[in-house]
């Protein structure tokens, strides 16, 4: 910040705030995942699946009937023991539902979230976001032990809260981060999502293991809470609504951003022009199939680290949480070796997204393939696991910042529309796996979900490097000029300010 500048700008404690939204958000998405592993009783489930196959003379046994389908026991691994069991005996595909309830919320609230964002006021969408999450998670304890389908509403409840927060910071952000920082702002607010998971995966699996699970959902609720009033104090629609924010940091804006980031008057949406447009179709593949290996990593993990390679609750939740603490520090060197590269010209903003898209599939895809073949070697899994997480983290220079590049007017929508194709994975792969490993709990099966995630991200890989672009498109400016246009900017200055922010 140049000399008589804010001591600290209010770009960046909007960027702070904006990733503890997703922080608190993911966390409480996943803490599920650590505490449903104590919450059910995997002693009564194996005597039920024994007793069925009995019945059935069913030649299929589960892992605690024959010790070749799992990894075996290991005295370093503290493997997981009765003591650990919880109170509810829900089999795998009540598992998959439950853990896939919340997907089915957060598809719903996708597009209405990002058009109310982009026409009223992201900074109250994303607060009621996190508060709508924080509520249901204090009531999660008392719905689990009505019935798993009083967790099924509460879990899908906090899913429409959570839909509507990606599509609105993505407005945000289309004000609050210049061009010239983008990449940098955009990784550190996405990054939110690993550092929430990071902190709430090990946090989750001791409160779990030391007081009990209730206290999982108790506890990172009532601290939620407090981000709620300090994003009310702190946080504003744009630099323009913000009555604190330093003169020299106003410039900046004025000079770097469309009508000084200021919110835009509300615009129709171009459907039509944005249904027939190649990049933003290979948007919509690319993130569609980023996001399966996504959840595959984010919901599933915990299951694979206790039942295949044997990691009771309290080391699982440890293992869990350093892949994503490897993304959260991989997002920042890379972002800044992005936003570096491209303030050099040494590449533009395509080849960014394209070569931050590649990162973020082929190379987890490889990760996924390496975990497959390596087995009950836990030390090699675990490896591959943290590295196919952190390649992750670029995809918040790729395709979560792509958006922005194809039409700034109508980041949130565009947002908003892959996102809900994103979400389909969510409550795919929670199914999917279940019904794979449902009293077969084996090497094998894990196997077979591996090689499809791998297989799923090549997909994405190839479609977005053959078809995907950062240039501005056409129709984002199709209802600025023109009859009805008053007080938007002219053609000429459009095309100037182009000019500044092309890739």
């Amino acid at each position: 910040m140049t000399r008589g500048g804010p001591c600290l700008p209010a770009r960046y404690v909007f960027t702070f705030l904006a990733s503890a939204s997703l922080a608190i958000i993911y966390g409480l998405k996943v803490n599920l995942s650590v505490a449903i592993v104590v919450m059910v009783n995997s002693t009564a489930l194996s005597e039920m699946a024994l007793t069925y196959d009995s019945h059935n003379n069913d030649t299929h046994l589960n892992e605690s009937s024959n010790s070749e389908f799992a990894c075996p026991a290991n005295a370093n691994t503290n493997q997981t023991d009765s003591s650990q069991d919880g109170p509810f005996a829900w089999p795998e595909p009540i598992q998959g539902l439950i853990l896939g309830a919340y997907f089915w919320g957060y598809i719903v609230t996708q597009i209405p979230g990002g058009r109310m964002a982009e026409m009223f006021s992201a900074k109250w969408v994303v607060w009621a976001s996190v508060f709508v999450n924080v509520l249901f998670t204090l009531l999660t304890p008392v719905a689990a032990n009505i019935s798993y389908i009083a967790v099924l509403v509460v879990r899908f409840i906090e899913g429409l809260g959570a839909g509507v927060s990606m599509p609105a910071l993505q407005v945000l952000l289309s004000k609050w981060a210049p061009p010239n920082e983008r990449n940098k702002i955009s990784s550190l607010v996405y990054a939110g999502m690993s550092l929430g998971t990071v902190i709430a995966l090990p946090f989750s699996g001791i409160l779990a293991e030391k007081i009990g699970w209730e206290s999982v959902f108790y506890v990172q609720g009532g601290l939620g809470s407090i981000w709620c009033i300090l994003w009310i104090l702190l946080v504003f629609d744009s630099p323009k609504d913000h009555p604190r924010i330093h003169p020299a940091e106003r410039d900046l804006f004025e000079k770097c951003m469309e009508n000084g980031g200021a919110k835009r008057p509300n615009l129709p949406v171009p459907w039509k022009a944005i249904a027939t447009s190649v990049p933003f179709w290979a948007l919509l593949v690319a993130h569609m199939c980023n996001n399966f290996g996504w959840y595959m990593l984010l919901v599933e993990l915990p299951t694979y680290m206790k039942h295949i390679l044997r990691f009771n609750i309290g080391k699982n939740s440890l293992l869990s949480a350093v892949p994503y603490l490897c993304l959260w520090v991989f997002s920042i060197i890379w972002s800044n070796l992005m936003d570096y590269s491209k303030n050099k010209k040494w590449i533009n903003t395509t080849t960014v997204r394209k070569l931050s898209t590649a990162v973020a599939s082929l190379l987890p895809a490889l990760c996924f393939i390496g975990v497959s073949l390596a087995g009950c070697d836990r030390i090699t899994a675990i490896v591959l696991m943290s590295l196919g997480t952190m390649f992750m983290a670029a995809m918040y220079c790729g395709i979560l910042a792509n958006p922005t590049d194809l039409a700034s007017n109508y980041a949130g929508t565009l947002l908003a529309l892959t996102n809900t194709a994103a979400t389909i994975p969510g409550f795919i792969v929670p199914v999917f796996v279940g019904a794979l490993t449902h009293g077969n709990q084996t090497v094998n099966s894990w196997q077979i979900v591996f090689f499809t995630t791998a297989a799923i991200l090549l997909v994405e890989l190839i479609v977005f490097t053959l078809f995907s672009s950062a240039e501005e498109q056409p129709w984002n400016q199709a209802y600025t000029t023109g009859a009805g246009a008053k007080g938007r900017p002219r053609a000429a200055e459009t095309k100037q300010l182009n000019k500044r922010t092309s890739v």
